[in-house]
């Protein structure tokens, strides 16, 4: 499908120039969520719990830029915490 209008060209543009920005902020965001996960499999609590403010960070980040809904990134602090909080 290619856009017919101007401002539908103009659309594309800014949005594949966003998906290249965006696509390594949500990998890295993954990629802390799944250390914190991994760490706390393996029983490194205090490891954990020093990745967290950094995933707060991130998270927080994402929504402000509207990476993430605001809502979603309150649930996974929510969901990280309490896994923490489970494992010790």
């Amino acid at each position: 499908m290619c856009p017919i209008t101007k401002s539908a060209k103009k659309a594309v543009r800014r949005s594949s120039r966003r998906r290249v920005r965006n696509i390594p902020k949500i990998k890295n965001l993954k990629d802390l969520l799944k250390k914190v996960k991994v760490l706390v499999s393996q029983k490194k609590i205090e490891e954990a719990k020093k990745l967290l403010p950094q995933v707060y960070k991130t998270l927080d980040k994402a929504a402000k830029t509207e990476l993430i809904k605001k809502n979603t990134a309150s649930r996974k602090k929510s969901r990280i915490a309490k896994l923490i909080l489970k494992a010790r």
